[in-house]
């Protein structure tokens, strides 16, 4: 039975066409990403790269988000299988050119190349191989290695996001101690240019006071100096008489006493 198996699979290898090959090593990821698709990545979306328009495309194109609805990673995947008959075999490295010029034309962070190629390589057989030293983000994979490769690159990325997320809070809430200081400082110097104008003019009503206490002071002195004069010219006025002003006019005199004894007085007095 266990030959007949075998047999039952050259058999079906032999007849498979090289794109059949290609394609049952894609149905076989599809299957495998469907049937762990909700429990792992609810959210994800892993579609055929249907856009040829630059003249290239990929196999498949993994992406993932955040609750929010925000990307967080994107891997371009590539798949390569062959049949062991084929008279030309190609290797790994032969497509990770393509596989880069995909990847960076769909805006994918990542790429990932699938392969049953170079079978009998132990760098390949080791499951993950990182080729970033050649083209950035790329690995190659066997496809035991699919499912597990989106999951550590998906856990890392998410973690990042995470991190990067809470950077941005962190950042925003320092920016708003930043404005809430900033605005203290612009009160402090509007409130300041305030005071300093409002204490100039305060100034300057002070001096206009003492000015006008001044020039009220100097009224007050020529007030009581012009009250002092009248005073002083009332006293003289009181003593004004006949005898003071005709001292020095003779002839004066002798009318004032012509007058004087025609009306029987003597006291000297006007």
């Amino acid at each position: 039975m266990k030959q007949e198996q075998v047999d039952y699979y050259k058999d079906l290898k032999a007849r498979l066409s090289t794109k059949m090959v290609g394609e049952t090593l894609e149905q076989h990821c599809s299957i495998e990403f469907n049937k762990n698709r909700m429990a792992m990545f609810p959210r994800a979306d892993f579609d055929k790269d249907n856009d040829a328009r630059t003249g290239s495309k990929g196999d498949f194109i993994f992406r993932d988000y955040m609750d929010d609805g925000t990307e967080y990673i994107s891997i371009m995947f590539e798949m390569k299988n062959e049949q062991d008959t084929t008279a030309t075999k190609h290797r790994n490295e032969d497509f990770l050119k393509e596989l880069d010029k995909d990847r960076n034309e769909k805006k994918c962070e990542y790429a990932i190349l699938v392969s049953l190629l170079e079978k009998e390589n132990e760098l390949y057989n080791q499951g993950i191989v990182d080729v970033s030293y050649r083209y950035p983000k790329m690995y190659v994979v066997r496809p035991q290695f699919f499912l597990p490769i989106i999951t550590l690159l998906s856990n890392a990325a998410k973690n990042s996001a995470d991190y990067k997320r809470q950077l941005i809070i962190e950042r925003n809430n320092n920016l708003d101690i930043t404005h809430f200081e900033e605005n203290m400082e612009e009160f402090k110097r509007a409130f300041g240019r305030n005071y300093d104008l409002a204490s100039k003019k305060f100034a300057e009503a002070i001096d206009d006071i003492d000015k006008t206490i001044r020039d009220l002071e100097k009224t007050k002195a020529a007030l009581l100096s012009s009250e002092n004069n009248l005073r002083l010219a009332n006293n003289k006025a009181q003593d004004l008489s006949i005898k003071r002003l005709t001292r020095n006019a003779p002839s004066v005199r002798e009318k004032f006493d012509e007058i004087r004894s025609e009306n029987g007085g003597d006291d000297g007095t006007v």
